[in-house]
């Protein structure tokens, strides 16, 4: 049996930034679900992932990218058959621990002075990466044409999400899990991602030299790897 593939994406992207793996994977014969990830918060955004994932049958494999990651970490996969966590620069978090307490891991995050709010009429604010700060920080290894689109169509998460506490049971404590990041990841230090990687007990650990955290995008080859890694130890023949 081939393997479902959900794709998560993060805050300050859409489910666009999954497209240069989605066509691949699908080529191998996997259902492939990018998920519309509302950057709400966590806990809410995890509970619609986990109905999407109650919703599959067979094997499956989450894969989610930068806050992306966070919701992933917080799915209940009770009765689902998750076999595989693949973080594309993704923020695999302990309980308690906020996306904000993670990238604090290692020194080097410097998405806090590109951020532009946006107060919200309900309170808290909406959070955008400042346009003109975009490709810098955001996806320095992609051209300026292409990250100038994707500033402009950025999706915002709420500052309540990056700060809001991690449940009280983590997936990759479950569920085998893979790790792929950048070197130059300005918005979660290399540093973070490995100390990320090792508490989870990472299969496999990709630094990707002079990748932004975008590394899903400027590197779709060896994210497909990543991703296929997983597939392949944990169905065999059958992925």
């Amino acid at each position: 049996m081939k393997s479902t593939i959900i794709l998560v994406h993060g805050a300050f992207a859409d489910s666009s930034s999954w497209d240069g793996v989605i066509a691949p994977l699908t080529r191998l014969g996997h259902t492939v679900i990018a998920f519309a990830n509302p950057l709400r918060g966590v806990a809410t955004d995890a509970a619609l992932l986990t109905d999407l994932v109650a919703s599959v049958d067979g094997p499956l494999v989450l894969v989610g990218h930068s806050y992306g990651g966070a919701v992933m970490t917080n799915v209940d996969a009770s009765g689902a058959d998750v076999v595989g966590l693949v973080y594309v620069a993704g923020f695999a978090l302990k309980p308690g621990e906020s996306c904000g307490d993670a990238s604090a891991l290692a020194p080097g995050s410097t998405l806090g002075d590109t951020l532009a709010p946006v107060p919200l009429a309900g309170g808290g604010s909406d959070l955008y990466i400042d346009q003109g700060k975009y490709h810098h920080q955001f996806a320095a290894d992609l051209s300026p044409e292409q990250a100038a689109t994707m500033a402009v169509t950025q999706r915002p998460v709420t500052e309540a999400a990056l700060y809001e506490p991690s449940g009280d049971r983590a997936l990759w404590r479950e569920v085998p899990s893979w790790f792929i990041f950048g070197e130059l990841d300005r918005n979660i230090p290399a540093g973070a991602h490995h100390v990320m990687a090792d508490r989870a007990g990472s299969r496999g650990t990709v630094e990707v030299a002079g990748a932004s955290h975008v590394v899903g995008i400027s590197h779709p080859d060896q994210t497909i790897e990543t991703i296929l890694a997983a597939v392949g130890a944990n169905v065999g023949s059958t992925a």
